[in-house]
């Protein structure tokens, strides 16, 4: 008797109704690319995906196909591809005035960093814009530096900062690494990784025992002094990985004891990404001294930040420092019109709500397929690292490309991550529905199943 083939996961319907797509053919354009492009970017997928179209958590390439977007655009589409009403705020202001810089008043920047600092706690109140999040990871540590009058810097292993030369040394994959000179001053802590290290799930004093390094590398690899702890609230790049209770709560008391200030790096959990607050620091009940923001904090625009006190912010006036883009018009008008959307259409909420679905229904995956070692992650900032076997952790690689390519073809877009590619990100807009939460799982539990 013949087998019957359950019937494939279908998008959820919707009305829109993507532009017929009449430029260059894919094949032209991957011309132009390898002619005209740096070889050092690279492509998802073993066929390269074209997307031409977006219109809020859906994607469409050049045929009109449609796709779940489950990565957001590298956690950076927060409210929504082409949110009409960021689409309209920006429109008025590319109608208006395109670009000052800051040697001129202008009321966008102003209006922005207001609003900005309002969601800010204790005296986290004064902006500086920029326009990366490497930008503003280096911004950071100069400001670090010139405020405490010391150099180094601890780091975690299995973070990342960013790819200019001063947060290559920040970060802590070799993947990411060119062997070039880099780190100067840099120390690397362990990585709180309840999964991974010596310290798991089952150890309540697991964050307080991952500190106590950043107190070891400050005593025996640093003067006695340093300049900054920086750390992810919960890292991106590195699989999703999240701390235990304490961490950085006991890692911030070292580092201040050190004469050091503490750096959030919040360009991936930032702006309410977490769904149980508006930053990912707070949920480990710290408050840093300097926090960087990226990605989520324009919506897809070139938009950066670096907010930190009215005291640490007076070491950068001793000398000229300047950003030719940093707070221009447009883009921090896009950004006020992202935490507008974020307030009125219960953004937070949707990202707890939407997340707490996805999630269990990934630990139900996780019982059913035993190419899943561990799902880790809040709100709508997941992970699920796929291993071969469960005792050893043996990194499933292979078997993640598979997964990962499955999804696309079954119309879902996730990412990976992880130093062994074998952790699934999975970091939607925010503006997701309980029916494309759905979807994705249908999707994933069926990937697994063909593997």
């Amino acid at each position: 008797m013949a087998t019957i083939s359950p019937a494939l996961p279908q998008l959820p319907p919707t009305s829109h109704q993507p532009r017929r797509y009449d430029g260059p053919s894919k094949q032209e354009v991957a011309d132009l690319r390898r002619e005209f492009l740096n070889p050092a970017i690279f492509t998802y997928y073993k066929t390269p995906l074209m997307i031409v179209e977006g219109q809020m958590q859906y994607l469409y390439d050049e045929t009109g196909r449609r796709y779940l977007d489950g990565f957001g655009g590298i956690v950076t589409v927060s409210v929504g591809h082409c949110h009409p009403n960021v689409i309209s705020a920006v429109q008025r202001q590319n109608e208006t005035l395109q670009h000052t810089t800051t040697i001129y008043l202008n009321p966008a920047i102003a209006l922005y960093a207001r609003d900005l600092a309002a969601r800010m706690p204790g005296e986290l109140k004064v902006c500086y814009f920029v326009n990366s999040g490497s930008e503003a990871n280096d911004l950071a540590i100069l400001m670090a530096r010139a405020a405490t009058g010391n150099f180094d810097v601890i780091a975690l292993r299995n973070g990342y900062h960013g790819g200019s030369m001063q947060t290559m040394g920040l970060t802590s994959h070799h993947t990411w690494k060119f062997n070039v000179p880099h780190s100067f001053g840099v120390h690397h802590a362990l990585c709180p990784d309840r999964y991974r290290g010596v310290h798991g799930y089952s150890d309540p004093l697991a964050g307080p025992k991952y500190a106590a390094d950043v107190q070891n590398l400050i005593e025996y690899g640093t003067p006695g002094k340093i300049s900054a702890f920086i750390a992810e609230s919960i890292q991106g790049v590195g699989g999703v990985v999240v701390y235990p209770d304490g961490y950085l709560k006991a890692a911030y008391e070292y580092a201040r004891a050190a004469g050091g200030l503490c750096i959030a790096d919040e360009v991936q959990t930032g702006f309410t990404r977490t769904g149980s607050h508006t930053w990912g620091f707070q949920t480990q009940g710290v408050t840093p001294d300097i926090v960087t923001m990226a990605k989520g904090i324009g919506n897809g625009a070139a938009l950066a930040a670096v907010v930190t006190t009215p005291k640490i912010a007076q070491a950068l006036a001793s000398r000229i420092h300047f950003n030719t883009f940093g707070g221009n018009p447009v883009a921090c008008t896009q950004g006020r019109a992202v935490l507008e959307v974020i307030d009125s259409e219960g953004i937070q909420a949707n990202a707890a709500r939407i997340g707490a679905r996805i999630k269990a229904g990934l630990e139900k995956l996780a019982g059913r397929h035993d190419l899943i070692g561990d799902v880790r992650g809040m709100g709508l900032m997941l992970g699920v690292e796929l291993v071969r076997d469960q005792a050893t952790k043996e990194p499933a690689k292979a078997e993640c490309m598979q997964v990962f390519e499955t999804c696309r073809e079954l119309g879902l877009l996730i990412g990976k991550g992880g130093l062994h590619g074998n952790t699934l990100r999975i970091k939607p807009p925010m503006c997701l529905h309980e029916a494309d939460a759905d979807f994705l799982l249908e999707v994933l539990d069926e990937a697994l199943r063909r593997v």
